[in-house]
């Protein structure tokens, strides 16, 4: 296959039209995961037609789950027959290397199989994102781990889980997810404190229940699981994507835009809103629409004392760090500056040298913060060539481009395509103009 994986954008125009968010990516990936915990069918909607849904539903496919497409966003799963030697074939350590969110594999066939392999997995190159809280936490409810050095993967058995008191090291999302997964076939009660507790951990939990798990303490950072000898099938549809609503706030933002973006689950975007608001964004909330109208100018608030704004990401019910990058990029044309902490990742910050050159007023302070001085459009960005590094960043990069003066170049583009689904096609039917090369 031909894979165009470059953009060439030509920005400076105003967008106009409505746009609707994609299901949750960071959901999806748990969820897929955890269809492997029941023998009977899951039905899956509102999935995101993106490469790592992709990756992910091709390794479930050749653990021999029959996976059933209804349309491009709806699947159904039954793990009735899962072939356990799948798992040391080279065509499963491939697949798995691909997408970090393959470690969530471990737990549902731990938890149902006694076992499990993981190579090292893949993902977005963003800093050291280690995997001890998910084998500790599997650890706690009696799996035994093993690192294969010659065949570079995880190696994991179980007799029998257990429940247990479990205090997370550190609070994981994909974490909690896991020991989430096994704790609820474990025999025997486990609590689960210190636990992430973001939207995607709290539909994980509805599901499970859905299934006939018995979990409490949704939304909060202690959970408490009543292990179950079985689980059951049912039908889940994923919520939207927060991190794409961002986006395009940040998007309309930038270009002087009205935007409406619909159907956002408002009462699961937390901190979001206010974090945009913030930084000056006007926006209305209607029913359960984000209504962006065109802004000529917005300024960046100071703090009561009128010290610089500061924003900084932090586990839930913080600010994501997913968002981090489009806001530091949509600062480039406020009015005022602003403090960029991005304290969970050490090298999400280095695409900024790609602002810079654009003509972007940023101090790249070390690894975790930049100060980013606002144009307040005196000035415009200029379209440049640059390389997307990771799927966030590659989405900031887009942003830049759209509201810059002239043509940009976009290269590695399958990192925007593994978590932002048709976002050329989309963009353009509001009036971008993004050509796939």
């Amino acid at each position: 296959m031909n894979y165009s994986d470059s953009f060439e954008v030509i920005g400076g125009k105003q967008l106009k039209g409505d746009l609707i968010p994609q299901g949750a990516k960071n959901e999806a990936l748990q969820i897929l995961c955890a269809t492997l915990l029941t023998q009977e069918s899951v039905r899956i909607d509102n999935l995101p037609d993106i490469l790592d849904i992709k990756h992910l539903i091709e390794l479930i496919q050749g653990l021999g789950v029959k996976v059933t497409k209804h349309n491009s966003n709806s699947y159904s799963f039954e793990a009735a027959e899962v072939d356990i030697d799948f798992f040391g074939t080279e065509e499963f350590h491939k697949n798995a290397r691909k997408i970090r969110g393959s470690v969530m594999l471990l737990a549902p066939l731990l938890a149902r199989f006694k076992k499990a392999v993981l190579p090292k997995p893949g993902g977005d190159k963003i800093g050291r994102r280690r995997l001890d809280t998910h084998f500790l936490g599997l650890q706690k409810l009696g799996a035994k781990f093993h690192f294969n050095e010659s065949k570079s993967q995880y190696e994991i058995q179980a007799d029998a889980l257990k429940g247990a008191y479990i205090l997370m090291d550190e609070i994981s999302v994909t974490g909690t997810a896991n020991v989430l997964m096994a704790a609820v076939l474990s025999k025997g009660m486990t609590t689960i404190y210190n636990a992430a507790c973001e939207p995607y951990i709290q539909q994980l939990c509805k599901m499970l229940n859905d299934m006939g798990a018995k979990i409490q303490g949704l939304g909060s950072n202690l959970l408490i699981i009543e292990g179950v000898e079985r689980l059951h099938g049912t039908t889940h549809k994923i919520l939207p994507d927060m991190i794409e609503i961002g986006s395009f706030i940040s998007l309309a933002a930038m270009t002087s835009s009205e935007i409406r973006i619909k159907d956002c689950a408002i009462d699961h975007l937390g901190i979001i809103p206010f974090t945009f608001e913030r930084m000056g964004v006007d926006f209305k909330i209607q029913n359960d629409d984000i209504f962006i109208p065109a802004q000529e100018q917005y300024t960046i608030q100071s703090f009561m004392d009128g010290s610089i704004m500061t924003i900084y990401d932090a586990p839930w019910p913080g600010f994501t760090p997913d968002l981090m990058s489009v806001l530091l990029v949509m600062a480039i044309q406020a009015n005022g500056s602003v403090l960029i902490h991005q304290k969970m990742f050490e090298s999400r910050l280095f695409f900024v040298d790609k602002l810079i050159d654009m003509g972007a007023q940023i101090i790249l302070c070390d690894p975790h913060r930049a100060t980013v001085i606002g144009l307040n459009r005196r000035t415009h960005l200029r379209g440049i060539e640059m390389t997307s590094p990771d799927i966030r960043a590659g989405v900031a990069l887009l942003i830049a481009a759209l509201s810059a003066k002239g043509k940009s170049m976009i290269h590695s583009i399958h990192q925007i395509d593994r978590g932002y689904e048709r976002i050329d096609e989309r963009l353009n039917a509001i009036g971008a103009e993004i050509i796939r090369k």
